[in-house]
């Protein structure tokens, strides 16, 4: 133990120091984000002990703020307002990014890899500029399911079925996209998937139970409504945009003018979640199929991660109302994927992800139109996706950049009749 706390002191100091700054530059102020329209009413009934009105109005993502409930309450330890509620409701997201990125670390280090490497990897995880804009928009809990997916498919591949499915319970009540993280999970899992649906299924249910008993109007709606939501938000960063079209004025937030936004077609609304949803059934589905072709009894680690990764591409692709912070669980997904097992280079995607969603989604809005945002979006986004599907399902056609060792696992019994070098690819 000491030497774990030895080993890991210097990195968990450097990600301590990370996450304060992005605090301290984020969570200046909850006037006119989201935190202050959807979250601030049900925290602050909660703060002056209104429990069954704190659950009857939290927003769609209500089982987000159930589990960062107790953190609401601390500022009351020492009269703080709700300003000092506001910042430590986001404290727990980000030390879950934090405590992701001492594992990855420590990992790559018992890798021996080099020190600049480690240090991207941490920066990725602890001082994205995507988090601080998720801080300043008052959405730190997109940082949360990031994290705790990731964190899933690793205790997964790491056989710790009961942990990984705690973490993929907290991870599906905190916001539904977290459901597209069960097929790698389940996949990373050499055995005993059934009790890590089982502690899944209870941790979600015992977060979600209150919600959906007490009634909450908004929770209860977006629970209807995730399979065909309604378009009325649609941005440039998505697959659909150009199927829109030009001629009413499109107006934003406190009925600002959008220049050059389109209309969404009317049958979108009905096609996007269904899309994702279905992407999250059939890459699994296809990975598992390959997989018994193969005679594995499971996923390698770095394919889940891949296959996690892939699809939460595939979300913000698909979804209308992609904005800043939603490409944050695909980033960490992929920073994931690349540290993790024999690779020889440092993690230059998930660094070169985060600079073209910086430029897609805060730099390029103040210089060009609309169509041209989505334009440059989709020019490296469609890409990406095709190359990570190209790397995860033909492993030998992928492109050299991508070529990296894959450990698989192999049928039980098999590890004593094959070659070390057998497993790979």
């Amino acid at each position: 133990m000491r030497r774990l706390v030895r080993e890991n002191a210097l990195c968990a100091l450097a990600a301590g120091a990370g996450s304060a700054t992005m605090a301290w530059l984020g969570l200046y102020g909850f006037a006119w984000n989201d935190y202050d329209t959807e979250a601030r009413p049900a925290f602050e009934a909660l703060v002056h002990g209104h429990a069954l009105s704190f659950l009857r109005l939290a927003p769609a993502y209500g089982g987000s703020l159930v589990e960062r409930a107790p953190f609401a309450l601390l500022p009351g330890l020492w009269g703080g307002g709700q300003l000092a509620v506001y910042r430590l409701v986001a404290v727990p997201c980000l030390l879950a990014a934090a405590g992701l990125g001492v594992w990855l670390c420590a990992q790559m280090r018992a890798a021996e890899r080099p020190a600049l490497w480690r240090a991207v990897a941490l920066g990725v995880c602890v001082a994205n500029p995507l988090t601080l804009r998720a801080l300043e928009l008052g959405h730190p809990e997109e940082l949360l399911g990031g994290a705790l997916c990731v964190a899933a498919v690793l205790l997964a591949a790491h056989e710790r079925p009961l942990w990984a499915g705690v973490t993929l319970g907290l991870a599906i009540a905190n916001k539904e996209w977290a459901l597209l993280a069960v097929g790698p999970v389940l996949l990373a899992l050499p055995s005993r998937r059934a009790l890590c649906m089982l502690s899944a299924g209870t941790v979600a249910a015992l977060v979600l139970a209150p919600l959906a008993l007490v009634g909450s109007g908004a929770f209860v709606a977006s629970t209807r409504a995730t399979a065909a939501p309604p378009s009325t938000i649609f941005q440039p960063w998505q697959a659909f945009w150009f199927f829109g079209h030009h001629g009413e004025v499109v107006r934003g937030l406190f009925g600002a003018v959008k220049p050059g936004y389109r209309i969404a077609p009317g049958w979108v609304g009905t096609v996007s979640h269904p899309l994702i949803l279905l992407a999250g059934l059939v890459i699994p589905a296809s990975m598992w199929l390959q997989a018994r072709r193969r005679g594995l009894r499971r996923l390698a680690e770095r394919d889940a991660l891949l296959a996690l990764a892939l699809m939460l591409l595939l979300r913000c692709l698909l979804d209308t109302w992609d904005t800043v912070y939603y490409p944050l669980p695909f980033v960490l997904a992929l920073l994931a994927w690349e540290i993790i097992g024999e690779t020889r280079r440092p993690p230059v995607f998930a660094l070169l992800a985060t600079v073209l969603m910086w430029i897609s989604f805060q730099w390029l809005p103040a210089h060009i139109s609309a169509d041209a945002q989505a334009a440059f979006f989709l020019a490296w986004s469609l890409p990406l996706a095709g190359a990570l599907a190209l790397r995860l399902f033909a492993p030998r056609r992928r492109p050299e950049l991508l070529r990296t060792p894959v450990r698989l696992t192999p049928v039980l019994g098999e590890e004593r009749s094959r070659p070390p070098w057998a497993t790979s690819i």
